[in-house]
């Protein structure tokens, strides 16, 4: 398949920035050779250089030749992690390399992509694959980036110390996540669950519509951090004031979401419910709600990160010795960055794994939207 002619440009930068690194200096405790301690590390970044280079020249890669520089180009991240790990005197070569690393990685994401099959098995493989050399790319970066220009942990702490942060603290932290998932599945479901019923009603009452959408829009505009301290006052300092500034923060979202999609039905098809002579319960459960599905998924996914968000700042103004927001303010407090930084990843992908869970869900009850069908 032929990938655009930009792409192989930084096929042919990235190689060149390899052979120059290749040839450079790397580390000033040892010489510019092939046969001194760098030696090997020289050997592959002069086979990533000529590889890509090579590929750079043609238009269209073969099949079989695909996986040639996306392999060699992480084998060298693997490898040029592993040797600045192994030396603190790190030469210009090292930064050549990287900058080389990180083009191909981007050439690498483009094969891919080009060569993704258009249906099938292997459609989700190649799917899957872009996002992971993508993010390797940039823990690649972070990483080589603070090793080379010596940034204090303080400062920003490298992804190895975050893993072995994680790894180490993780019963503590398996603790501080447990506390906090009850404000937040709490707060979560109270707040979507009255959002929809309250949407429901004022369906069925107009004129609350005209007091409570105005009302709603000036809640939403409050500050959480004016709102989290009054919750702790009144609900006390475990998780039930996590979950009332949840509530508060995922309700008017959820409301105005499920009140735009009562309101998505054609008239064509509610003047044929009409003609049914159905009821108005009948009406809703079998059209209205329905055809607010997506709106009302809208509303859940919107809330699972604000919903997150809620629960971890109400946690810095009160809670027990538990908790992510209360680990990252005693944390940063002694200056133990390191885990900052792995309760923030606990908190991303906690709300990532519940936002692709909601999205797989809505993708199975609303099949039937336009936005899911496949073309033939």
């Amino acid at each position: 398949m032929r990938i655009f002619a930009g792409a192989s440009k930084l096929s042919m930068i990235g190689g060149a920035l390899m052979i120059f690194a290749a040839v450079g200096p790397l580390d000033a405790n040892a010489d510019i050779s092939f046969f001194s301690g760098t030696g090997w590390t020289r050997f592959i970044y002069l086979a990533l250089g000529i590889i890509a280079m090579r590929e750079g020249s043609i238009v269209d890669i073969p099949q079989k030749s695909i996986w040639n520089l996306p392999a060699l180009t992480l084998f060298a991240m693997f490898e040029l992690v592993t040797y600045a790990h192994g030396t603190d005197t790190y030469q210009w070569g090292h930064l050549l390399a990287i900058f080389g690393i990180w083009l191909l990685a981007w050439r690498s994401v483009d094969i891919v992509i080009a060569h993704t099959p258009s249906r099938g098995t292997k459609t989700r493989v190649f799917n899957w694959l872009v996002p992971l050399i993508f993010g390797a790319t940039l823990l690649f970066m972070w990483e080589t980036l603070c090793l080379y220009f010596k940034v204090p942990m303080v400062i920003l702490p490298t992804p190895s110390l975050i893993i072995a942060k994680l790894v180490t603290q993780a019963p503590t932290l398996g603790l501080d996540f447990l506390q906090t998932a009850q404000g937040i599945l709490a707060g979560y479901i109270i707040g979507c669950g009255a959002g929809i019923l309250v949407a429901i009603l004022i369906d069925r009452v107009p004129f609350l519509q005209r007091g409570l959408l105005p009302l709603g829009n000036l809640v939403s505009a409050l500050p959480i951090v004016g709102i989290a301290p009054i919750m702790v006052m009144w609900f006390g300092f475990d998780w039930q004031s996590k979950a009332a500034v949840v509530v508060i923060m995922t309700f008017f979202p959820q409301l105005v979401n499920t009140v735009a999609g009562l309101a998505s039905s054609g008239a064509m098809e509610r003047d044929l419910m009409k003609t049914y002579a159905a009821s108005y319960g009948q009406t809703l459960l079998s059209l209205r709600l329905p055809a607010a599905l997506p709106f009302i998924f809208n509303g859940f996914k919107i809330n699972s990160t604000l919903a997150l968000i809620g629960a971890i700042v109400a946690e810095f103004f009160g809670t027990p010795i538990l908790g992510m927001g209360f680990r990252i303010n005693v944390e940063v407090g002694r200056m133990n960055i390191d885990m900052v930084w792995a309760t923030i990843v606990v908190a991303a992908m906690t709300g990532s794994l519940f936002y692709g869970l909601l999205a797989m869900i809505e993708r199975r009850v609303t099949f039937w939207h336009a936005s899911y069908r496949q073309r033939a």
